[in-house]
């Protein structure tokens, strides 16, 4: 076990190591993205404030109707998002539609981080052969939501911190918007599966939406500002904010947008949960995956867990991601069928 757990270490270094078009940008406050001034006197204690009052009335932050104009053009579906972010690109939703050949439950895939625009159609393709329908989200920044300039999805998990509590907040609303257009459509059982950031994504949008019935995330975490703080994948945003803000700090700052403090808004709904985490998970700790599955078994939250032995990017290839694959399909297949 000593042995495999060097190898997939050695490999989660080397894909790290593979993407050299990380850059540290520059911090910032960001209020203007949600609703502050950009020259606030004192930003700290606005944002702490802000936050905590944002966690109380989620419901309304997380509130969204159905798009105007939903559009499906072939395979693909777009739509206003209903956040108008600086970039008119990235203001224009896209989502590839996979259908299954006979009528049934459909289920949202929400990617991970800067995910390529084919990653997860293997994916889509089956949940098809389960008799599962698959909404494929680009999420904010990504795909053909890139904005100018940028290679990476920087603003969707960035330093500066009102930009990223709003890419996370629109990224939640445009997981809604498809969710609507699939009941208009006529689906009515609904599931999501989210990955690494989709998972937290997912997540919140469970908490927030009652039409999801089931949900499968792999890899899971606690806070958002955790994740950041110690993460591999996200050292590059860190070494921009360490200087401007304590690890607590952030933790309190994207609150708003992170997992555990919708714990109870889950346990009130009883959707049907499936976590999938690693145990050489170098971006999301093992220990904060444990420790939101702590959390969610105090609070009475029924959910399967299937921990493996695998990294973060270790999960996608074979033969981890056919055993993930084989238990999130099915988990979907059983509580959506």
């Amino acid at each position: 076990m000593r042995l495999l757990e060097r190898r997939i270490r050695r490999y989660e270094h080397l894909r790290w190591a593979r993407d050299n078009n990380r850059r540290v940008l520059p911090f910032a406050w960001g209020l203007e993205h949600i609703g502050g001034r950009a020259d606030e006197p004192d930003p700290r204690t606005w944002l702490a404030e802000w936050a905590e009052r944002t966690v109380a009335e989620s419901d309304q932050w997380y509130a969204t109707q159905a798009a105007p104009d939903y559009r499906l053009e072939g395979e693909w579906l777009t739509f206003t998002s209903a956040i108008t972010s600086p970039w008119p690109e990235n203001n224009r939703v896209h989502a590839r539609f996979f259908p299954a050949r006979r009528a049934g439950p459909a289920v949202l895939v929400l990617p991970h981080w800067n995910a390529k625009p084919d990653a997860y159609l293997a994916v889509s393709r089956w949940l098809n052969a389960l008799g599962i329908t698959a909404l494929r989200l680009s999420l904010p920044y990504h795909d053909a939501r890139v904005i100018p300039g940028h290679e990476r999805a920087d603003h969707l998990v960035g330093p500066n911190l009102g930009l990223t509590l709003q890419a996370n907040r629109q990224a939640v609303l445009d997981a809604r918007r498809c969710l609507r257009w699939l009941e208009q459509m006529g689906y009515h059982r609904l599931g999501l599966l989210g990955t690494s950031i989709g998972s937290s994504i997912g997540f919140i949008t469970m908490a927030h939406d009652p039409a999801v019935h089931a949900g499968a995330f792999l890899h899971v975490s606690t806070y958002f500002g955790d994740v950041v703080r110690t993460g591999l994948t996200t050292a590059h945003v860190w070494e921009s904010l360490r200087t401007h803000v304590t690890g607590e700090e952030l933790r309190r700052f994207w609150s708003p947008i992170s997992p555990f403090p919708y714990l109870g808004r889950v346990r009130h709904r009883c959707p049907r949960i499936l976590v999938i985490s690693g145990r050489y998970d170098a971006t999301f700790w093992p220990e904060f995956s444990a420790e939101l599955m702590a959390a969610m078994r105090r609070q009475g939250i029924e959910f399967e867990a299937f921990l493996m032995p695998v990294g973060h990017y270790t999960l996608e290839i074979p033969p981890f991601s056919y055993a993930a694959g084989l238990r999130f399909g099915l988990f979907l297949f059983r509580h959506l069928a």
